[in-house]
C-alpha cells in the first residue's frame, strides 16, 4: 500500500475513521506533516480541525530520552517513575520546560495566531499524523490531549510499524492505520510525493475548514464577501470546488491542479489565500471526480483537462455576482498546461495566466496561440521544470515573464519559497486583470 501525496493518505485514512461521523469529535494534526492529512479527515467528518503542538521532556544529561511532554496551557506530563528512577529534581525539570516551552509558544504563534485552542473536555479527540516511525511525538500528543480533558484519545495514522502500534496500544483508547507493513524503514519510503510541509501549508490547512454555503449570495461585485462549496455540472459529472469571494472583487482566479492534487492543495490555498488579500475572488476545483483521479490516463490527458477547465470558466461568467469581472487562470504542475490550452481558445475569455512549477509543454501546438499576459513561475533547483518552462516562454508569442525562485525545487518546501511564489502571482493578476493599466512585455527571466 502507497500513497501519492499526504492528501490520498488523508483520502484513504478517512474511509477508515467513518464509524466517527456525528460523535463529539475533533481532529487534531500533528505540524508539520500530520496536518494536510488532517485536513482531509476532518473535512469527510465534518469536525473542527486544529494543531495539537506538543514538546517532549527531554533529560537534562541526555535530551533524546523524554521523561515527559508539555502542551498548551501549562500542561505537564511527566514519567513520575523515571523521575524518581533517576533523581531528577524540580528545579532540573522546570528548567527543561522553560526552554521546550519557548519553542512551544512559538508554533503556537506561528500556526494559531490569536486563536484559542479547541476544547477537548469531554471529547474525544482524533489524534493524526502522516505515519508513525519510534511514536515519540505521538505518545507526547496522547498524553497532553488526556491531560486537556478528552473522554477519549483515538491516534490515526496512513502507516506505522506494528510494533510501534503495539507499544501505543496502551497510551490511546483506539489505533487506526491504512496499513502496518512488517518491513518498515522510513514513513517516506510509502509516499510518492513526501516533501516536507512548509509553515504556509499548515496555515492553508487549518484555514480553509468546513465551509457552508452562504445564506444569500452577494448581489454584485461590490458586495459582502462569501465562502461556499460549489458542484459544478459538466456533461454527466459533477465537479466539487471551494469559491471564495472577497468583499469589492476585482476579479475571479480559478485554479488547475497539478496530477495527484485537488481541490484541497495546501500549495494552492495558501496562494488563493493571498489572492483573496489583494480582492480577488479565488476558485479552486477538482478537475476530475474521485474515481476518475484513480486512472493515471486520465491525469494526464491535458485536453480533457482543458475541456473542463474552459467549461468551469463559463460557468463563471453566468454567475450573476462575479459573472462580469475578468478572469485569470493560476496552474500548477500538469494543470498548467490546461491552463495555457484555454487561454489559447478563441472562445474563452482569459485576461492572465500564472504557472507555478508547471508543464507548460503539455499546451503543445497551442502554446502560440495563447494570448497572454503569462507569467512562469519555477523553482531555480527544479532543473527539468526550467528546462521546459524556457523552451515554453520560446514558443509563446503574447506577452510573458518566466520569474525563477532561486534555490527553490518543483514543490516550493522551501523556507519562503511559497510565500514568494503567492507575491508574485498577486503581482501579476494586479496588473493584468486591471483594465485599467496596459500589461507590460517582460519576457526575459527575472530570478527572485
Amino acid at each position: 500500500m502507497r500513497f501519492r501525496d499526504r492528501h490520498d493518505a488523508g483520502r484513504q485514512l478517512a474511509q477508515r475513521v467513518g464509524h466517527l461521523r456525528g460523535s463529539d469529535v475533533v481532529v487534531l494534526g500533528l505540524p508539520r506533516g500530520g496536518v494536510p492529512v488532517a485536513r482531509v479527515v476532518a473535512d469527510e467528518l465534518r469536525a473542527p480541525l486544529d494543531v495539537l503542538v506538543v514538546r517532549k521532556l527531554g533529560f537534562p544529561s541526555h535530551p533524546e530520552f523524554g521523561m515527559g511532554a508539555i502542551g498548551e496551557g501549562n500542561v505537564r506530563v511527566l514519567d513520575t517513575q523515571l523521575v524518581a528512577r533517576y533523581g531528577i529534581s524540580e528545579p532540573e525539570i522546570d528548567e527543561v520546560e522553560a526552554r521546550e516551552r519557548v519553542e512551544l509558544d512559538r508554533r503556537v504563534r506561528k500556526y494559531r495566531g490569536n486563536r484559542a485552542p479547541a476544547s477537548l473536555a469531554g471529547r474525544t479527540a482524533l489524534i493524526v499524523d502522516d505515519g508513525l516511525a519510534t511514536g515519540g511525538s505521538a505518545r507526547a500528543a496522547i498524553q497532553v490531549a488526556r491531560a486537556m480533558g478528552a473522554r477519549r484519545v483515538i491516534l490515526a495514522v496512513p502507516v506505522a510499524p506494528p510494533d510501534t502500534v503495539a507499544s501505543l496500544a496502551r497510551e490511546a483508547d483506539e489505533i487506526i492505520t491504512v496499513t502496518m507493513p512488517s518491513q518498515f524503514r522510513a514513513i517516506g519510503e510509502w509516499y510518492d510525493d513526501f516533501a516536507a510541509t512548509s509553515d504556509a501549508e499548515v496555515l492553508a490547512a487549518l484555514e480553509s475548514g468546513p465551509r457552508t454555503v452562504a445564506a444569500a449570495a452577494p448581489s454584485g461585485p461590490s458586495g459582502p464577501s462569501s465562502s461556499s462549496e460549489v458542484r459544478i455540472s459538466i456533461g454527466p459529472v459533477s465537479l466539487e470546488g471551494f469559491l471564495d469571494i472577497p468583499e469589492a472583487a476585482r476579479g475571479v482566479v480559478v485554479f488547475a491542479h497539478g496530477s495527484g492534487s485537488s481541490r484541497r492543495s495546501v500549495r494552492n490555498l495558501a496562494v488563493a489565500r493571498r489572492l483573496r488579500a489583494s480582492g480577488f475572488a479565488t476558485l479552486l476545483f477538482d478537475l476530475l471526480t474521485d474515481v476518475e483521479a484513480n486512472d493515471r490516463t486520465l491525469v494526464f490527458d491535458t485536453e480533457l483537462l482543458a475541456r473542463r477547465l474552459l467549461e468551469v470558466t463559463k460557468w463563471v461568467e453566468r454567475q450573476g455576482y462575479i459573472g462580469g469581472l475578468p478572469i485569470g487562470l493560476f496552474g500548477a504542475s500538469t494543470g498548467a498546461g490546461a491552463a495555457l490550452r484555454v487561454a489559447a481558445d478563441p472562445d474563452a475569455h482569459i485576461r492572465a495566466v500564472v504557472s507555478r512549477g508547471g508543464r507548460p509543454d503539455l499546451a503543445g501546438d497551442r502554446l502560440p496561440c495563447v494570448r497572454g499576459p503569462v507569467l512562469l513561475i519555477v523553482g531555480g533547483a527544479d532543473e527539468p521544470t526550467l528546462r521546459v518552462n524556457r523552451e515554453a516562454a520560446a514558443s509563446l508569442r503574447c506577452r510573458h515573464q518566466l520569474t525563477i525562485v532561486r534555490g527553490a525545487t518543483h514543490l516550493f518546501e522551501e523556507p519562503g519559497a511559497l510565500e514568494t511564489v503567492a507575491e508574485l502571482a498577486a503581482e501579476w493578476f494586479e496588473g493584468h486583470l486591471d483594465t485599467r493599466e496596459a500589461p507590460r512585455d517582460l519576457p526575459e527571466p527575472i530570478h527572485r
